[in-house]
């Protein structure tokens, strides 16, 4: 547990600094031509294997041994696929005062993706919190945005997205679920050897998201899209996304203790439910806006590396609370406390 405690300083997370890097590599050298043909190729292939391994990761007995704290999981996917849009949808007011167009429709985007899985366990961990409601959380999260995500980006995005249809819905399935699906199939057989390659197999996960950024911002140079921002409505999207983030903060932290959770099941609503998934996002933002992506991922981009720095800090201070009616603790690791009965009503 000791390890997972970051610095008191604000993290830079260093994979942002590769993507930024990768940003930089395609703004210089971007795929043109065949090379931008053999680009998108290796990405939609690189996705598809992403999600497999995804589906292998996941083990089904414990996500049916999850399912049992439903009104945690429940609170979790309405603050992602609920909350979040309708936050997002009320920033249009903020067009043209501090957003373009674009930039809004990949703010909108960005409240419709799911929630983190690695980094909302590392953050409950550290700020001693329910662990493995974190971990199904997240995976229900991951599993449920494969189809709730396109289906709200073609609902309140539509054409202005980029062309969403009923084809790009199939295409987000057949690229994302049924890898996924294939990979729960398959885990009998593949699911050690992905444990045991745990390690290496991140290496393909993050190598993975790299080629998603620079296919899609090998486009947008291409295609002469950066010309359409200024470092004013850079400053301006920061201060929205800042703002959003506080607010999520708040409402899952304040309004989970008003549906009276306990300490460490308001910790993981708080940190699941008010994170946002780059891995997850990046892919279908491929697949749904096509030449815009590299538009369309910019606000998440940054949002990522703002709520990694803001949960950093609120995870140290949370590991320092005085733990509420603390008592003890059954396998899953949640209180038996009064307050957090009511979590497993179900």
């Amino acid at each position: 547990m000791k390890r997972l405690r970051r610095p008191s300083r604000l993290p830079v997370d260093p994979y942002i600094l590769l993507l930024l890097g990768t940003v930089g590599l395609a703004t210089l050298l971007p795929a043109r031509g065949t090379d931008a043909d053999v680009a998108s190729g290796a990405s939609t292939a690189a996705i598809a294997f992403l999600f497999f391994l995804y589906g292998a990761r996941l083990s089904t007995r414990e996500a049916l041994e999850g399912l049992k704290h439903w009104r945690l999981h429940v609170t979790v996917l309405a603050c992602t696929f609920v909350v979040f849009p309708v936050l997002g949808l009320a920033t249009r007011g903020l067009v043209p005062v501090l957003l373009t167009d674009p930039l809004h429709q990949g703010l909108l985007f960005l409240t419709l993706v799911p929630s983190t899985i690695q980094s909302s366990i590392a953050f409950t961990s550290i700020a001693r919190g329910n662990v493995s409601a974190a971990i199904c959380a997240g995976s229900f999260s991951s599993l449920a945005g494969i189809v709730v995500t396109p289906l709200l980006a073609a609902t309140l995005l539509g054409n202005d997205g980029g062309g969403f249809s009923a084809g790009s819905v199939v295409e987000i399935v057949l690229q994302l679920l049924v890898p996924f699906v294939a990979g729960q199939l398959l885990r009998r057989w593949v699911g050690g050897f992905v444990s045991r390659h745990r390690k290496a197999l991140g290496l393909v996960d993050r190598g993975s998201i790299l080629l998603v950024v620079y296919t899609a911002f090998s486009e947008g140079m291409v295609r002469g899209i950066w010309h359409r921002v200024s470092p004013a409505r850079l400053g301006g999207l920061l201060a929205v996304e800042a703002v959003l983030l506080a607010v999520m903060l708040l409402l899952t932290w304040y309004g989970a203790r008003a549906l009276r959770f306990g300490r460490e099941d308001r910790i993981v609503i708080q940190f699941a439910g008010s994170k946002k998934s780059l891995a997850a996002g990046l892919p279908m933002a491929s697949v749904l806006f096509g030449a815009q992506a590299s538009l369309a991922v910019l606000p998440l981009m940054l949002f990522h590396q703002m709520q990694l720095m803001v949960c950093a800090v609120i995870a140290k201070r949370r590991s320092h609370d005085t733990l509420e009616g603390t008592g003890a603790r059954d396998r899953t690791g949640r209180s038996r406390t009064g307050a957090d009965a009511g979590t497993r009503s179900g």
